[in-house]
């Protein structure tokens, strides 16, 4: 059973390419939402989960390359893995900046690396079907995934309320870099997935696993920052703290990430339809860190 009534927005579509940014963290204080140490933990959670999340998502599509007889497909996902490549090594290089400041993530990205390298792995698996069918859920999964990894990316870069709270402008550069890439290319790992395989029973049960996946590693981040953050006196994370949050503007919206899910569960869905990369573009073309990597590249 295939999703074939998918209809992409063509207009949507540009050419990817990574660009290499770079970041210092020097003057980022520890809370860089000001005051607001439970939102400024709760995006943290992305430098935990992101580094070896990327790599995976890298690793699964290389080994998907052979599959792809689509030329114009091929170069989208070549594209796609050099941003995710510097997606992983743009939220890698915050964690130092944390242990500076005596948030030591070790123990919870230790999990997180398990979790990708170990659960979601390769495996000792005979060549043909059940190594095939084990390619096509970790594509799936990636499709999943991605679909709120866009999501993500579309509400940081309309998220005002950051900056009318004094958020650090290094970190929201960094996230919004990131999410204007999220944007330009939140079609291909759907498109990837269509291309290889399509069943909607696969999309509908690998969403259920990347959801609850992605709400409990990041409930347990979120936990993890609030409880070992050294400024704070008995640190917590709660939903209801997630949900004001929302309200407030300062995190993506309870009601708003409830309404994605019967989006993505849609046969007519497809990412294209969602999100804009006009907007994503238009970043890009004024953001701090993907100008100076231009200049850079273009220097050398």
């Amino acid at each position: 059973m295939s999703n074939k009534q998918a209809r992409p927005v063509q207009a949507e579509r540009i050419p990817l390419k990574a660009r290499k940014v770079s970041f210092a963290w020097e003057d980022t204080p520890l809370h860089w939402v000001p005051g607001d140490p439970f939102t400024t933990h709760t995006i943290n959670v992305l430098h935990l989960l992101l580094p070896a999340g990327e790599r995976w998502f890298v690793h699964v599509y290389k080994q998907a390359l052979p599959l792809i007889k689509d030329e114009r497909l091929r170069e989208d996902v070549i594209g796609f893995i050099g941003q995710e490549a510097m997606h992983s090594q743009a939220h890698d290089e915050v964690l130092p900046h944390l242990r500076e400041q005596g948030l030591d993530p070790t123990p919870y990205t230790a999990q997180v690396d398990w979790f990708f390298e170990k659960l979601l792995g390769d495996r000792t698996l005979p060549p043909g079907r059940v190594r095939r069918w084990w390619l096509l859920e970790r594509i799936a999964l990636i499709a999943a995934i991605e679909h709120y990894t866009a999501f993500l990316g579309d509400w940081v870069l309309n998220a005002a309320e950051l900056d009318r709270r004094g958020a650090d402008p290094t970190m929201l550069d960094l996230l919004r870099w990131h999410g204007a890439e999220e944007v330009e290319h939140r079609s291909v790992a759907f498109d990837l997935f269509v291309h290889v395989d399509g069943d909607y029973r696969r999309r509908v049960r690998t969403w259920a696993l990347a959801f609850g996946a992605l709400m409990f590693l990041w409930q347990r981040g979120a936990r993890f920052f609030m409880e070992h953050d050294p400024t704070l006196v008995d640190g917590k994370a709660s939903f209801r703290e997630f949900y004001m949050s929302g309200r407030r503007g300062t995190l993506p919206a309870t009601g708003a990430l409830l309404k994605s899910i019967p989006r993505y569960l849609s046969r007519a869905y497809h990412p294209s339809q969602e999100g804009s990369t006009a907007q994503a573009v238009a970043y890009l073309a004024s953001s701090p860190a993907a100008l100076a990597a231009e200049k850079a590249e273009h220097d050398a």
